[in-house]
């Protein structure tokens, strides 16, 4: 297959459309379970060796050990331009950021310069192609020190571009930045069921030429179709404190509504990212794959006929609007 390819914003980067995301191989605390480098590494390969060449990580995924998985990547394929993607996390380790939260407080200046080292160090990358914020607050905008921080970090060549992971259910908490011009590309929810972002966000950032990576293409497994009731995850797996009963049922209840639109001999995660895909304001979506059998799969969407009209209107009753709660993260 060939991997289809899109421009990245004003960066103008060519990349394959479907990237790859990164937590799910990392493991750690506060992560996914049942992790395992070994299959991980083999994952980068295949999907490298398909054409994927974005790829979104971030320092917390492991803390470390996904960029460090990255750089071992990286080093084996010397000859292909594989973008690099990472994020620095709040200094107080609370996700998502909160009304009233200062920048300073949240991202202070020396532990914005420790953690960019930290990155580099774990990437073996003195450039960074994107660097992230893995809060936001769109009031920063207006913080000399948010532009301090980004124009010291342009000025001394450890970045090409800026970004902005944008929280859970909150499109529009980083429109003001994506007009401000300050940043190149912003990561935000966008599925079947979290349609919002084509309310305002998108339709900012096509206008002022800003990427959109699309994130939770599955709905944190949703929309893969394979989630029950009952579903449990090993002890320590982050899944366990966000399907609280009143997010799981709800959920998997709304995935088995959609089961009949999944076309035959489709499966309900390759329809969800056809989805994302039918949308051109989207320059990469970034799946996160576990499994080889996984990397064949998603990366072979991009491969796919598009969904028809008729499909998309479809899909599209299925939106989900929702607000954030204390187990939303």
């Amino acid at each position: 297959m060939t991997m289809k390819t899109r421009r990245f914003g004003r960066l103008g980067w060519r990349v394959g459309e479907v990237g790859y995301g990164m937590w799910g191989i990392a493991g750690g605390d506060g992560g996914w379970t049942g992790a395992d480098d070994a299959e991980g590494m083999a994952c980068l390969a295949q999907a490298a060796s398909l054409g994927c060449d974005f790829y979104d990580t971030a320092w917390i995924y492991g803390r470390g050990h996904s960029e460090r998985m990255l750089a071992r990547h990286l080093a084996a394929h010397p000859g292909q331009t594989l973008r690099v993607a990472t994020k620095i996390a709040p200094a107080n380790r609370c996700w998502p950021s909160r009304r009233g939260d200062r920048f300073d407080d949240i991202y202070p200046a020396d532990y914005l310069r420790a953690a960019m080292e930290q990155s580099r160090s774990n990437l073996q990358q003195d450039q960074i192609d994107l660097m992230q914020f893995h809060v936001w607050e769109d009031d920063w905008i207006d913080d000399p020190a948010f532009h301090r921080a980004i124009e010291g970090w342009r000025a001394a060549g450890l970045v090409k571009g800026i970004g902005l992971s944008l929280n859970r259910w909150e499109p529009w908490n980083g429109i003001r930045a994506v007009e401000s011009g300050a940043i190149d590309a912003v990561q935000v929810i966008y599925n079947i069921f979290d349609q919002s972002p084509e309310d305002a966000l998108l339709p900012a950032c096509r206008q002022n030429d800003v990427a959109v990576i699309a994130r939770v293409p599955f709905d944190e497994g949703t929309l893969t179709g394979t989630l029950r009731h009952d579903t449990r995850w090993p002890e320590g797996d982050w899944r366990n404190s966000y399907f609280v009963p009143e997010n799981l049922i709800p959920s998997v209840n709304r995935a088995e509504a959609l089961r009949p639109l999944v076309p035959a001999g489709e499966t309900m995660a390759g329809l969800a990212l056809r989805f994302i895909l039918a949308n051109p304001d989207i320059a990469v979506v970034i799946p996160g794959m576990r499994r080889r059998a996984h990397v064949s799969a998603n990366l072979a969407s991009s491969g796919q006929p598009p969904l028809s009209a008729e499909q998309l209107a479809a899909l599209k009753a299925h939106r989900w609007d929702r607000e954030p709660t204390d187990w939303s993260q």
